[in-house]
């Protein structure tokens, strides 16, 4: 595609702290790191170094003491809260360990509830759009079936489907393997960076997986709040 490798994500001498008066840690301590559409990035790195952090910083979940994040060469570190959840809901697709699912709506529900959110599609090409997705994650027959009758690989594969709902440039993946065995492991992460890649899609995803962070383009790990 056209857009294969142009810069989706980009973030200069980022610094957080967490925590008040003598049990403030400085978490983050100055990262930089950018990603391009069509490549898939692992972060990888003890517990406590900052990884999810530095997610939800990108995500625009959270805000920075310090540095700049910019999404499709828009600055965003600076910006006010509507402005940033506009830019989350249109460039940003979420994939977490947990599922987070609405459990008691059908899969087909979940998938188009983003793309609710944005509103730019007519119901029609709502429906249309979910079961695409559903089928390319394998669960086109499952489309209708509630949260609570599908096993837990199947729910992580719907939430896969719900990341990509608004063709978003942006994929933050914050453990997405975690829950899951070696099988559904394995499937899940191909069909996150296959239809990732196809759509040119740039993929952060923070893993404890050396098998998956092997498989990714590219793997930055991470130690004591900075990339080493």
């Amino acid at each position: 595609m056209a857009f294969t490798n142009e810069l989706a994500l980009r973030c200069d001498g980022l610094h957080r702290y967490l925590g008040q008066d003598d049990a403030r840690v400085h978490v983050l301590k100055g990262v930089s790191f950018e990603a391009r559409r069509g490549e898939v990035y692992a972060i990888v790195g003890p517990s406590g170094c900052g990884k999810s952090t530095l997610l939800y910083l990108l995500g625009l979940l959270d805000r920075p003491d310090g540095g700049e994040i910019e999404i499709n060469g828009q600055m965003m570190s600076t910006s006010d809260d509507i402005a940033r959840t506009d830019a989350r809901c249109e460039h940003i697709g979420f994939v977490f360990q947990f599922h987070f699912l609405m459990l008691e709506f059908s899969a087909l529900d979940n998938v188009m509830m983003p793309m609710r959110k944005l509103g730019r599609l007519s119901q029609q090409e709502m429906v249309e759009r979910a079961h695409y997705l559903l089928s390319s994650v394998g669960l086109g027959e499952k489309t209708h079936r509630l949260g609570t009758q599908l096993s837990g690989g199947e729910q992580q594969r719907v939430a896969v489907a719900r990341a990509l709902a608004n063709q978003p440039s942006i994929i933050l993946a914050d453990e997405p393997t975690g829950n899951l065995d070696v099988k559904n492991s394995g499937l899940v992460f191909d069909l996150l960076t296959r239809l990732a890649k196809e759509n040119g899609q740039a993929v952060v995803l923070v893993t404890h997986n050396p098998e998956i962070a092997a498989r990714c383009d590219f793997t930055r790990p991470m130690r004591d709040g900075l990339f080493v």
